[in-house]
């Protein structure tokens, strides 16, 4: 095998292939001959079928066979000797003409972008802050009381009492309603519902909708004007205003149980201190992994810092249209961020290629660390981490498991995160990390800049 390097630029190489013509008859010739021993054809003694028509059966698949075998080979034989580490696997383009032929020698070209050499950094140079907050009596107060409300009864008030008192609904009693709701005079998707509860000052509507129900009576009907907030989880309603007609059937006043051992029981507990414990383990464990993220993000923020090497063009590539492609989802779909909406095409282009580069330079950085230390996701965690997706649909949790695993890509994408985990962990490890204790407030609050997840 004769082989010339003709490409060296930065993480680019070349090559190309020469395989002698002698070799490959040699290989045809011995793989015809052990084909011929086990044919079975009519008019020939089992193994006897004479070599000629054996190679007029099957010389052009045998050609091919050996052709694909012996080019496969010789490439995985140019990047043992060199010591390369393609990102991708290489690309093979055939100079030879009807190589199958086998009429003369075989050339054939080699190109590949390499993995960059990527210096690790002291990971004990890394100082860090965590911050953590631990779980205040008062939230765990609030919880209870928000338990109590959900298991509270309606009792509805007659006609004759609202009007001996003089007037309707007040804030804190709760009005069962039926509407339509209308834009531009058109009923919308889900805009209607019937002997729907709704309280007075409190939350889960539309601002302004329950304001406008206050003082009304069973029998009343009212049309109320609101404004779909910015933000709201469909994008076509968004922003827009609308019309509800509704009509009032009946106002009720909230029966709200006492927090006590009874109210535990009803929520499956044995007693109150145990549903305290609940609420306080959930909330830790909230606050807990907020720490995390947050500290995480630190620690790829300092490790970005101190990393310094070129990113294969392949790569990033790859990445920035995969973001990008998701940017012009969420123009088409009217969910596009608020701050992007008013940049032109070359600064979007500009940022997210940013965003792109930061993600593959982590992720390559990532699996270096991985790589170097021997950190790896054992089957026994892939196995129970593609079990945990496949509990994510009810009822088809074995089909999805067994889907899951079917596909190598899809059992990537559990086993990428899982690594990279394992990888922050052990950094962190290493590196010097001071815990605060802050209030929940400001461990919740969003950071100045959202963390970009890596492309491991």
């Amino acid at each position: 095998m004769q082989v010339t390097e003709t490409l060296s630029d930065g993480l680019k190489r070349g090559y190309t292939v020469v395989l002698p013509v002698a070799d490959l008859e040699s290989r045809r010739t011995e793989r015809l001959t052990s084909l011929g021993k086990t044919l079975r054809i009519p008019g020939f003694r089992p193994g006897k079928v004479p070599m000629p028509i054996v190679r007029q059966r099957y010389g052009t698949a045998v050609s091919a066979e050996i052709l694909e075998d012996s080019v496969n080979q010789a490439a995985q034989k140019v990047i043992t000797e060199r010591g390369l580490r393609p990102v991708q696997q290489p690309k093979i383009d055939m100079v030879t003409e009807n190589p199958t032929a086998l009429a003369s020698d075989l050339e054939f070209k080699l190109e590949m972008e390499l993995m960059p050499d990527i210096v690790l950094p002291d990971f004990g140079s890394i100082e860090l802050t965590r911050i953590k907050a631990e779980v205040q009596p008062d939230a765990v107060d609030k919880s209870l009381a928000q338990i109590a409300k959900f298991n509270r009864a309606l009792e509805p008030i007659s006609a004759e009492a609202l009007e001996a008192r003089g007037h309707g609904a007040v804030t804190g009693e709760v009005v069962t309603i039926d509407f339509v709701g209308k834009i531009d005079g058109v009923p919308f998707e889900g805009g209607a519902s019937n002997d729907t509860p709704v309280e007075i000052g409190g939350e889960g509507f539309i601002p302004g909708f329950a304001e406008q129900l206050e003082g009304v009576r069973p029998g009343d009907t009212r049309i109320l004007n609101v404004t779909f907030p910015e933000t709201y989880g469909k994008a076509d309603l968004a922003g827009k205003p609308a019309t509800f007609e509704v009509t009032v059937k009946q106002v009720s006043s909230q029966v709200i149980p006492a927090i006590d051992d009874e109210l535990a029981k009803k929520v499956g507990a044995d007693s109150l201190d145990a549903v305290r414990e609940i609420i306080v383990s959930r909330q830790q464990h909230e606050y807990d992994s907020a720490s995390r993220l947050r500290l995480k993000k630190d620690l790829l923020d300092a490790l970005t810092t101190l990393s310094s090497f070129p990113v294969p063009v392949s790569i990033l590539t790859q990445e920035f249209e995969q973001i990008w492609q998701q940017l012009e989802q969420a123009r088409k779909a009217g969910t596009m961020d608020e701050d992007d909406k008013n940049k032109d095409e070359d600064t979007l282009r500009t940022e997210y290629q940013a965003i792109a580069e930061r993600r593959v330079r982590l992720g390559l950085l990532l699996a270096e660390i991985g790589r170097v230390n021997n950190i790896s996701v054992s089957e026994q965690e892939l196995d129970r981490a593609v079990y945990q997706q496949a509990m994510q649909y009810p009822g088809q949790e074995q089909q999805m498991y067994e889907f899951f695993r079917k596909y190598p890509q899809l059992t990537n994408r559990v086993r990428g995160p899982l690594l990279e985990d394992k990888v922050v962990d052990f950094v962190l490890e290493l590196a010097k990390v001071t815990d605060t204790i802050v209030t929940p407030e400001e461990l919740l609050k969003e950071p100045d800049a959202a963390a970009e997840a890596p492309a491991v």
